[in-house]
Parts: structure tokens; C-alpha cells; sequence
């Protein structure tokens, strides 16, 4: 038994023990939902049901070979699906300008990022949900082909082959929307 396992089977009975699996995925599930939802707010309500959905359930858990994480991130898949149906299709503005803290940004300079970036999560939130998780596990939770391949249930050659039909797909909607041309280019 490894130490996460351990970890998790003194959580069916230890608070405590639940609380250091806690600390150990809070950054990562709210990353997670962030990414999906475009908010801080919903990210961090729905971060908060998804431990307490694992909590009310750590009992039945039960140890199928993948990670513990991998539960959790089912748990957050079907939320973020239920959120998504629940939420009537609004304009979403990301408040986050980039700028390092101190920096300083011409404003032209800016305002073109946060296009840039409001286009891209506009096309990001398009894609498939298991094509979006690929994405927020790759980039922002850094993980590698296989250990995004244990916690989506496909081997590592499925999930570069699907990193690959994913990158495709965004270049295309980006293409068919005029941002970019060829590939390389941005239309301005």
C-alpha cells in the first residue's frame, strides 16, 4: 500500500487525514474549475462540493488502481457538466488582467492580451468536456501523457492522440472565426 492509498483509508475514519488530502488537491480541483467555469466565484463554491460531496462519500471509496485523484476529478467532472446545464448561456469576462504585480502594460498592449485570451477560453469552452480536461490538466496542473491517462481511464498514447485532434480542432474553430490564418497568423 502506498502512501496515498494509506492516506485515504485513515480518511474513512480521521478528519484530520481527510484534511491533508484536502491540502493536497484544493489547488488543483479549483484550477480545475476555474478553467471550466471562467469565475472565481463558481470555482470556488463548486471546489467547496467537491470535498464535501468526497467527504460524505470517503466511506464507500474504493481503490480501482487508479490514483485517488481521479475519483475526485469524476466528482468534479459531473458538477462542472451539471453547472453547465444549469447555467443559461451568458457573457463571461475574465477580470484577471495578467499584468505582473508592479508591472506596468501600455494599455493597447493589454487590451489586446485580454482579447487574445477571451478568444482563446471562448474556444476552449467550446471543445468536448473530455477534450477541455485534457487541456487544464496539460497546462495548468502540468501533468504528464500518462498521468493524465490514469486519471481520464486511456492509456498515454490515447491521450496524445486526443492532445493532438484537440489542438487540431482549436486551430480550426480559431481559423473559421478569422483569428487566425493559415495557422500562424493573427488578423488584425
Amino acid at each position: 500500500m502506498d502512501l496515498e492509498e494509506g492516506l485515504v483509508e485513515r480518511a474513512k475514519r480521521d478528519a484530520a487525514a481527510f484534511g491533508e488530502l484536502y491540502d493536497r488537491y484544493v489547488d488543483r480541483i479549483y484550477n480545475y474549475f476555474y478553467h471550466r467555469t471562467g469565475n472565481h466565484h463558481d470555482a470556488e463554491d463548486l471546489t467547496a462540493h467537491t470535498f464535501y460531496k468526497a467527504l460524505a462519500h470517503i466511506a464507500s471509496y474504493t481503490d480501482r488502481g487508479v490514483p485517488f485523484s481521479a475519483w475526485l476529478y469524476r466528482i468534479a467532472h459531473n458538477l462542472v457538466a451539471n453547472w453547465h446545464r444549469d447555467q443559461s448561456r451568458r457573457q463571461t469576462t475574465i477580470l484577471d488582467d495578467g499584468t505582473p504585480a508592479g508591472g506596468k502594460t501600455a494599455p493597447d498592449h493589454l487590451t489586446s492580451q485580454r482579447e487574445e485570451q477571451q478568444v482563446l477560453n471562448e474556444a476552449i469552452r467550446r471543445l468536448p468536456p473530455d477534450r477541455q480536461q485534457l487541456l487544464i490538466l496539460k497546462f495548468t496542473d502540468e501533468m504528464s501523457n500518462a498521468e493524465i491517462g490514469k486519471l481520464m481511464g486511456r492509456t498515454e498514447g490515447a491521450i496524445k492522440s486526443l492532445y493532438h485532434r484537440t489542438l487540431l480542432a482549436l486551430r480550426e474553430d480559431l481559423a473559421k472565426r478569422g483569428f487566425i490564418d493559415n495557422g500562424q497568423n493573427r488578423n488584425r
